[in-house]
Formats: C-alpha cells, structure tokens, sequence
C-alpha cells in the first residue's frame, strides 16, 4: 500500500514515499541483507564529533524470545505493531567517548539515523514505524541496556498489507491523507515566528 505525500514543494521521490503504516504481514520477514542495508544507512548519518551515538537493539524470528519481549513492551495503543515480523529499539548513548562529557546532541543524532533507516526501508519496498509509546523501564531491564544510554523509539519494520486484507479497527487511519502544517508553520527567516516567506 502506498501513501505518497501531496507536497507543496518538489521533494525526492524517496521522501514523499515514506510513510509510517500500522499494518504489516507477519508472514513476510524481513531478509537479513535488508535489515544490513538499513543498518548501514543509519551508519552513515550525520553526527556531532562524528560521535555516531545510535545503538539498534533487532528483534526478529532469529530470537523469538526476545521478540516476543520487544512486542510485550509496546503500549496497548501500539498492538497493532505486534504483527511486525522486525522490531528495533533505537537508543542513545549520552555522553561521547573521546571526552566523557555529556553529548546534549545524542538524540538529536540518533532521529537522524533512524531516519536514514527508515528511508532505506522505503528504497528496499519495506515500511519502518517509529513509536513512543512503549514501556521504557521493562525494555530497560529486558535488554539489559546501560544506565548512560537514552532509550529513543521502538521501530516497526516490515511490508504492509495488501489495502483488502486491512483489520477493520485501522483500515480508516490507513485510507486517511497523509498531512502536515505548511513550511510556513515551522520555518522563521532571521526571527522567532516569524514565518518565512
């Protein structure tokens, strides 16, 4: 199922193709060179001092265990997740390694990987969801991640379903338009709003 954004402004093909579905086919897993190529994506983006902060936790029919763990930390409003034949667990570390100091930029880092991730989904014909809504402290102790590092998004990774196979309780939320604000809602030229025209 495509999505494809309605843009204002000419953007690549490959950003108006992403999109972040809540139905995916547990039947179709997701191939070990696609989940390196997405990986290696995310290795190459942008970073402050190069820091490459991001960590990836994959969860997939490798170790049912620990996928069935990923699954039982979403939230109930993300069940619909539980369907993904991959799941990854984005996380920050926060402090760089060269000087020990605090890395305020860390998140910032890993969105921009997990983005660069998610875009290769979109390139290899597989989706990637980025989610909040799961419990940090039970994926914390499950996955035995350290203290200094920032647990950012759990990552639905798969193929969509055929638009006819679509549960009934997100068929509409599939079938609504793609929106957001205007350019002119979050760009400001030389001061604070004031909308760049």
């Amino acid at each position: 199922m495509e999505k494809t954004a309605p843009v204002d402004h000419p953007i690549s093909e490959i950003l108006a193709r992403r999109w972040s579905p809540r139905a995916y086919d547990p039947s179709r897993p997701v191939a070990s060179s696609d989940l390196l190529s997405m990986l290696e994506a995310a290795r190459w983006a942008p970073s402050c001092f190069n820091e490459q902060p991001w960590r990836y936790l994959v969860f997939d029919q490798s170790d049912p265990d620990a996928l069935a763990r990923a699954r039982d930390c979403l939230s109930g409003g993300n069940a619909w997740a539980k369907s993904a034949p991959m799941l990854l667990l984005s996380v920050a570390r926060l402090t760089f390694t060269h000087n020990s100091k605090p890395n305020r930029h860390a998140s910032h880092d890993v969105g921009a990987a997990s983005l660069s991730l998610a875009l290769q989904a979109s390139a290899l014909g597989l989706w990637a969801h980025q989610m909040a809504g799961y419990d940090v402290t039970k994926a914390r102790a499950y996955f035995n991640i350290p203290d200094d590092c920032e647990l950012m998004a759990m990552i639905a990774v798969g193929y969509t379903l055929p638009e006819s196979d679509l549960p009934s309780d997100i068929r509409e939320k599939e079938r609504a338009p793609r929106q957001r604000r205007p350019v002119a809602g979050f760009a400001f030229r030389g001061d604070w709003e004031r909308p760049l025209a």
